[in-house]
């Protein structure tokens, strides 16, 4: 078994780790992240001008092509400095890239993607809803009516970043309430966010603050039907597949967050000077710093597995989304671990270690709660189902 990368991918690893530290380091994330309500366009137009938009889109529209652990060694990298505001790349890549890359049209495809790839275009997602968090389905009461030569959508979303600076919501909608189940009757739409009826409001948060977090408002918006992403009434269809992707790339982030804690805190351990030496010295904080390279190795691992077995192409649900679990538990006590070996001053926002702990609590949230992850894990094991 050969864990290791080849030779294009140490090559491109090693390219966009000197990106970060140049045009993206730490220092410039905390400026980014310091101002909580002003989106960093500038990190989305160096993104832009590195061609990372273009990452996992095929050539033949415009993008630099790339597999599922092209994707992983992109997000880790960025996230070792940018933690959270990897979305800024991240997000519009899900939304945008992915989804009309799988499910959309050739016209679509022609449309979309080439303005993604080249940064044109900016990207949210529309799934979750007031009351529902993980529950998406029961939550459910966004509504599109078919019209004449489209639709009518209303209702409301929660907690969709980006929107208010984005070009297009990916939106989920149900058009059909005469089904048998749940995920049933669902369609996706491509929303432009300039449409008549659209009003979206900012959410204040603990972490990810630039990148904003939104409250989206849909009061009887029209729809044309050349804006049905796949086919309509399947859309849960379409983004189960898609799901693992999304668990591939955030565990990742967690990953590229522990280099960054683990980076930070040897170096300080090599920097600070206390009872006469450097506190490198000291076995408890060896310790610690010795836990925050094992969890690092623990979650590369799993996302690596995870990762190479959806670029052959094989069924990855249950390695991914316990990939997403071990990842985000072990970041977040990564960070926990890189605040006390840095005391007061992992404490100050002059350093990185409490924006990596503020970012990566949301993981262990969202997409999915890591609890009901594991409900869907003992399921895939075969026991009853919990919820």
């Amino acid at each position: 078994m050969d864990f290791g990368l080849d030779e294009d991918q140490q090559t491109f690893a090693k390219m966009v780790h000197e990106w970060v530290d140049k045009e993206a380091p730490k220092s410039a994330a905390r400026e980014w992240e310091k101002n909580e309500h002003e989106f960093p366009f500038e990190l989305w137009d160096k993104l832009a001008a590195a061609g990372f938009h273009g990452i996992g889109i095929p050539e033949e529209y415009g993008g630099q092509g790339g597999d599922v652990l092209t994707q992983m060694i992109l997000a880790r990298e960025l996230s070792r400095s940018l933690a959270g505001l990897t979305w800024v790349w991240g997000i519009t890549s899900f939304a945008g890239g992915k989804s009309v890359g799988y499910y959309g049209s050739e016209e679509q495809k022609q449309k979309y993607l080439p303005r993604i790839a080249a940064g044109q275009d900016k990207w949210a997602i529309g799934f979750t809803e007031p009351g529902g968090g993980t529950d998406v389905l029961g939550a459910m009461r966004t509504k599109a009516t078919k019209v004449d030569g489209g639709w009518r959508i209303s209702g409301q979303k929660t907690w969709s970043s980006m929107s208010h600076v984005a070009d297009y919501i990916l939106l989920l909608a149900r058009t059909d309430d005469n089904v048998a189940k749940r995920h049933q009757g669902l369609t996706l739409f491509i929303l432009p966010t300039k449409s008549e009826g659209v009003q979206i409001n900012e959410i204040p948060k603990l972490g990810m603050r630039a990148l904003g977090s939104c409250d989206v408002y849909l009061d009887d918006v029209f729809v044309p039907d050349e804006n049905v992403l796949g086919e309509a009434n399947k859309a849960w269809y379409m983004l189960l597949p898609t799901l693992n992707n999304e668990r591939i790339m955030l565990s990742s982030f967690c990953v590229g967050i522990l280099d960054g804690v683990l980076e930070d805190a040897l170096r300080y351990m090599h920097e600070r000077e206390a009872f006469g030496g450097p506190i490198g010295r000291f076995q408890s904080l060896q310790h610690h710093v010795a836990n925050i390279a094992m969890w690092r190795d623990q979650a590369e691992l799993m996302v690596f597995k995870a990762a190479w077995m959806q670029s052959l192409g094989r069924d990855c649900k249950r390695e991914s989304t316990m990939a997403k679990i071990v990842a985000s538990e072990l970041a977040g006590q990564g960070a926990d671990l890189g605040l006390q070996i840095l005391g007061g001053m992992g404490y100050s926002a002059e350093t990185d270690m409490q924006r990596y702990w503020r970012d990566v609590r949301l993981f262990r949230i969202g997409p999915i709660t890591n609890e009901m992850a594991r409900n869907t894990i003992a399921e895939d094991l075969g026991l009853p189902r919990s919820f």
